[in-house]
């Protein structure tokens, strides 16, 4: 059974999970205590020198980003990669979200939610809350015509740009001011087999 590394907080290791679950995998969540320092420990380092979540291990495999823990389970399964010809728009969705969406979205949220509120960086937090605006633009305009970002079904390239959007804790992202995202999002939700993060890992924060 395949090992995921992970916490609920993390939309990161949220990408990893419902990409593992979406495609039917035995796998389990092993709960890192991120915010009391585990990832920066001796013993977490050992597993990634990287110091960060998700982590996939399966058997002798250790896998850290997401995008590659994502691209190592379709290319197991089958599933979620779409078809042959839609390969590098597949991955370049990918890394336009690890660019232009997650990385910005991950810290944005972070700052806005989990720092006592006197340590928020005001002016950081606006700067990232416009380049997020470009890319919910992006995203909302490309979605316009369309129900999956790539083909005609759902691939990684959804999973990974869904990855902080899900999240309750505010950060600057509204979903009925993006009305394709809004659509898109509730197609993920629709799906078979799709959980919130906070019911697929468990959280390091009390709700």
């Amino acid at each position: 059974m395949m090992k995921l590394y992970c916490f609920g907080e993390s939309g990161n290791a949220y990408k990893a999970a419902l990409t593992l679950e979406l495609a039917g995998v035995a796998w389990e969540p092993v709960f890192v205590d991120f915010f009391n320092g585990e990832a920066r420990s001796d013993a977490f380092r050992a597993i990634n020198p990287m110091g960060e979540v998700p982590v996939l291990v399966d058997g002798d495999v250790t896998l850290t980003q997401s995008g590659v823990i994502q691209h190592y389970v379709v290319d197991q399964t089958g599933k979620l990669g779409g078809a042959a010809a839609e390969k590098y728009e597949v991955l370049r969705w990918v890394l336009w979200d690890n660019h232009k969406m997650s990385s910005q979205a991950g810290v944005t949220r972070f700052l806005t939610n989990f720092l006592p509120e006197e340590k928020r960086p005001t002016d950081a937090i606006a700067f990232l809350q416009g380049r997020l605006q470009a890319a919910y633009k992006t995203l909302d305009d490309h979605l316009a015509g369309r129900d999956w970002i790539a083909g005609d079904g759902m691939t990684v390239a959804d999973i990974s740009n869904c990855g902080y959007l899900f999240y309750d804790e505010p950060f600057g992202f509204v979903r009925k001011d993006w009305p394709n995202i809004d659509a898109w999002l509730t197609r993920i939700s629709d799906t078979p087999g799709w959980k919130h993060p906070y019911d697929l890992m468990q959280r390091a924060l009390p709700a």
